[in-house]
């Protein structure tokens, strides 16, 4: 189980927030039971972007019977890289 952070929102504001992210349910998004309990409890979202990517790279580590948080670090790792290259440029 790997732990990440979010930005969600919180009635306009945005700040992050802690998810857990381990073997998910087949037929559920990966982190669907958490964004309910945020929903309910603190009043909070997760963008719908943020939904939709993990439902997909789901998919990919099922397809690829890769482990799906190894390809969420991957995922990120990967996405980070192209913002560092261009912050050492400068």
């Amino acid at each position: 189980m790997k732990k990440f952070s979010i930005n969600c929102d919180f009635g306009g504001v945005k700040a992050p927030f802690s998810f857990y992210i381990g073997r998910p349910e087949a037929s559920r998004n990966p982190i669907q039971h958490q964004a309910e309990w945020l929903a309910k409890v603190r009043g909070g979202t997760v963008p719908e972007d943020v939904m939709t990517s993990l439902a997909k790279l789901k998919e990919l580590a099922e397809k690829n019977g890769v482990p799906f948080e190894d390809l969420c670090i991957y995922a990120l790792s990967t996405a980070a890289e192209p913002l560092e290259n261009n912050n050492s440029d400068k």
